[in-house]
Formats: C-alpha cells, sequence, structure tokens
C-alpha cells in the first residue's frame, strides 16, 4: 500500500482528505500519513477528522515518511515551488478524484492534480499537473488547462478554452468558447472572461477587464 500526505492543512487541505477518503474509503490504495503545513494546525479540527500534522515541508522533507503527495494550496506559483522539492525528494505526485465527479473517457488529468465533489470535465480535455479543479467546476469539449491551474467551485470553462499556467479562476467564473486565458492571470470571482487575457494580468467583472498586469497570482491571494 502507498502511503501519502497531503500539503497544506487549510481549508482545501481538509478538502482534499474528503476527496481522498470518498475515492479510497477503506485505503486499498493510499493509506493517509497526515498534513505537512508550516503551521501547526488546530488540534481540535485535526482531532475530529481524525488527522496528524507531520511538521513543515522543511522538517517533513528531512526524512520523508510517505511515497506520495498531494499538495493542497490554492496559490498555484507556492503550488509550483513546493512540487519542486517534494520531487526532488523523490516523493511521488497523486492524482484524487472523487467518485462522484465526472471524467470523460477520452480526458487527460495530470499527476497531482484533484477533481472535488461534482467537478465535470467532458471530452477532448487535457488538464495539466497539479490542477485543482474545485467543487462543480465544469470544463467542456476541447479545453486545455496548463500545469498549477486553480479553477475555485463553479467556474465554468466553455468549449475550446486554454488556460496558461499558474492562472486562477476565482467562484463562479465563466470562460466563453474559444477564449485563450495566458499564464499567471487572476480571474476574478463571478467575472465573465469574454475576449482572450494576456499573461500576468488580473480581470474582473462582467465582461471582465483588465484590473492591473503587474501583480504576480500568489500577490493576489496575500501568499508569501
Amino acid at each position: 500500500m502507498k502511503s501519502l500526505v497531503i500539503v497544506g492543512a487549510g481549508g482545501f487541505g481538509r478538502e482534499t482528505l474528503d476527496v481522498l477518503r470518498a475515492m479510497d474509503p477503506h485505503e486499498t490504495e493510499f493509506a493517509f500519513a497526515g498534513f505537512v503545513a508550516q503551521d501547526e494546525p488546530d488540534a481540535g479540527v485535526m482531532a475530529r477528522i481524525d488527522a496528524a500534522w507531520l511538521g513543515s515541508d522543511e522538517d517533513f522533507l528531512r526524512a520523508p515518511s510517505a511515497s506520495h503527495y498531494v499538495i493542497a494550496i490554492a496559490a498555484p506559483g507556492l503550488r509550483e515551488r513546493l512540487a519542486r522539492l517534494f520531487d526532488a525528494a523523490g516523493l511521488v505526485p497523486a492524482t484524487l478524484i472523487h467518485p462522484t465527479a465526472i471524467r470523460g473517457r477520452d480526458a487527460v488529468i495530470g499527476s497531482g492534480s484533484v477533481m472535488a465533489a461534482g467537478s465535470q470535465v467532458t471530452t477532448n480535455i487535457r488538464i495539466g499537473r497539479h490542477v485543482h479543479l474545485d467543487r462543480l467546476v465544469t470544463v467542456g469539449h476541447d479545453c486545455t488547462i496548463a500545469d498549477f491551474v486553480t479553477v475555485h467551485p463553479g467556474a465554468v470553462l466553455s468549449g475550446g478554452v486554454t488556460i496558461g499556467s499558474r492562472s486562477l479562476l476565482g467562484t463562479t467564473s465563466c470562460v466563453l468558447p474559444g477564449r485563450s486565458v495566458g499564464s499567471d492571470v487572476v480571474v476574478g470571482a463571478g467575472a465573465l472572461v469574454t475576449r482572450d487575457v494576456a499573461d500576468g494580468t488580473t480581470v474582473v467583472g462582467i465582461p471582465a477587464r483588465p484590473l492591473g498586469s503587474a501583480r504576480s497570482v500568489d500577490e493576489d491571494l496575500g501568499a508569501t
């Protein structure tokens, strides 16, 4: 049996544990070892979900006690940096797909990605490594999503959409058919993307308009 750690013990980290337990309730594929997080989580929360904290990523990687990992941190750039560290330590990224998620038979899902409850991908879809498709996300035909993209709950990607690496799509945002969203883009919650979005741009509103292009995704998230 393979042992697995979840990197990040915040809200999405705990939701990722729910995905793992829903898809593998008897731990026939993965034995959950615990959370790796920079700050110690609330002990009461950890007790309620029957989970252990294994220390910070630096502490854990000195002597890894698991064979596989998944990163449950929303900030795409930070997720990319952590993936390099865990890969270099010899751990293998796991792909987690909730049993209520719908995956087209020809859809390709990259390693380390998470499909949460109710998410849907249809036909001729290519999803990269370490992508987060949160609850009720829908991805239409012929879409391509690059590595380390975060798609928050309820977002809709229509057919033929392309999303560049390390971009983040906010809750209930929508990208119209055939549009291209560049790398390191933030699409605000509820925004409607009607035109292509250039690399490094933050867009908000209906229709989505640029808010600025100098900030990184992680800065928009307040990540350090």
